[in-house]
């Protein structure tokens, strides 16, 4: 399917400026663009791949300022990012989305599958669980008992969701997750840990991405909560009891303990480790590698462990370089020093 730069500039609110005729029919990175592709610069680092690219068409920032003339043709918006994110789910839109029931999946004669579902081979629907329209269930996926799966949910192979676990509507789970299984709860006595029994669920909000092999544990009793809107990456965990507050986004190997709370719209970066029993804010923005053993107010940007604001940490970090060097220099004071020392001991 083709469309016109005109077309493109008309869905996402730009201005065309070349040939607004100009055809595209694939997307390209900017780096390897080729006649008919539609690319976006919105990264400074990747300006000078524009001079030269092969792409028909570039989304680019309204407020740049070209250095040099430009083969293709630009489509200036307010956010190339955003811009470009809104044609490829046009584009995933435009797929054909699977539907039916494998004759080889298995689904309880109590559960209820509505119109529209795709169930794959050897997927596992429980007792009494209900999926929502339009819902696509891949392959090996196991859907327990009780489990209410909300509209236009897809979960990918082998994803896993436990008895009585709520998922909410347009939620997206990803190959190997494992949403409600028992939360890490052990009671240690005379003769080893005794097992708490985890008899709560997991709550999963409207709109909710989750990636692959992410691990969200049932609550010990009542409900850990993702809320409306949180994306979450690969490799992430989520201990029991927690309440993930809304549109808030955690990269890869995040990991928060139990009972916590983490407030809305908070960014959390790759392997960042949140402790158990505490509150993080509301907007909070905590760098990669973070370890954060205490809880956190609103409207910060932290980095570190523990986390402290950005130019404080890398200041201590060009410090922590200079370490080898430093030590040196007061080797060699702690010499002059006792060189004095004896000094003024012969002069006595």
């Amino acid at each position: 399917m083709e469309f016109t730069a005109k077309q493109i500039a008309d869905y996402v609110g730009g201005t065309v400026e070349g040939n607004a005729n100009a055809t595209i029919n694939s997307f390209s990175k900017i780096e390897e663009g080729h006649e008919g592709a539609i690319s976006f610069l919105s990264n400074p680092k990747y300006t000078h791949y524009l001079y030269d690219t092969k792409s028909s068409v570039v989304l680019v920032n309204a407020d740049l300022v070209l250095e040099k003339p430009v083969s293709a043709t630009l489509i200036r918006v307010p956010n190339a990012y955003e811009s470009v994110a809104r044609l490829l789910k046009l584009y995933d839109s435009m797929k054909p989305a699977k539907s039916g029931i494998h004759p080889l999946a298995f689904i309880s004669p109590s559960a209820t599958v509505a119109d529209g579902c795709y169930v794959g081979a050897f997927a596992y629907i429980g007792e009494g669980a209900t999926i929502g329209e339009g819902c696509q269930i891949y392959p090996n996926t196991y859907v327990g008992d009780g489990v209410t799966i909300g509209t236009q949910c897809i979960l990918y192979p082998q994803v896993s969701v436990y008895h009585g676990c709520r998922i909410g509507n347009r939620v997206i789970i990803h190959s190997g997750s494992v949403i409600g299984a028992d939360g890490f709860g052990f009671a240690p006595g005379a003769n080893g840990y005794e097992k708490i029994p985890q008899i709560g669920i997991v709550t999963i909000e409207d709109d909710v991405e989750i990636g692959a092999n992410t691990c969200i544990d049932r609550s010990t009793m009542g409900s850990t909560f993702v809320r409306r809107g949180v994306k979450l990456d690969n490799l992430v965990q989520i201990a029991h009891n927690t309440d993930i507050g809304s549109n808030t986004v955690m990269s890869a190997q995040v990991g928060v303990a139990g009972s916590t709370k983490v407030g809305q719209w908070c960014m959390f970066g790759g392997q960042v480790g949140i402790s158990g029993h505490i509150s993080i804010g509301d907007q909070v923005r905590l760098g990669a590698q973070s370890g954060a053993p205490s809880s956190i107010e609103s409207n910060q940007t932290l980095i570190g462990t523990p986390p402290q604001p950005e130019r404080a940490f890398f200041r201590q970090v060009a410090l922590m370089r200079r370490l080898p060097e430093m030590y040196k220099q007061i080797q060699q004071l702690q010499k002059e020093i006792q060189q004095l020392k004896q000094d003024n001991g012969t002069h006595e």
